[in-house]
């Protein structure tokens, strides 16, 4: 298995990334705070969220996130989804 998602879901991890990362920020939670809480690097986190990677991770991570941001993981996914990428 790659590291690197396919073509068709780059957008998708980015989107997902940049969601988390506004999500993260409305609630005022810092980088740092919310993988604490997600039980993840700062680190990790911060290859998630950062708009010109498409960082893949595993549904555990998901749930994590998800729990740790106080949202249903499938809202997240389809928030995400719904969400534009950046155009930068």
């Amino acid at each position: 298995m790659s590291n690197h998602p396919e073509f068709k879901n780059r957008d998708r991890f980015i989107q997902l990334g940049i969601f988390i990362s506004t999500y993260r920020k409305l609630q005022g939670l810092s980088q740092e705070n919310l993988a604490a809480k997600a039980h993840i690097s700062r680190s990790h986190l911060s290859a998630i969220e950062a708009p010109n990677i498409a960082a893949p991770f595993s549904l555990e991570v998901l749930f994590n996130l998800a729990d740790a941001l106080e949202i249903k993981p499938n809202d997240l996914i389809r928030h995400a989804d719904s969400f534009p990428p950046s155009s930068g």
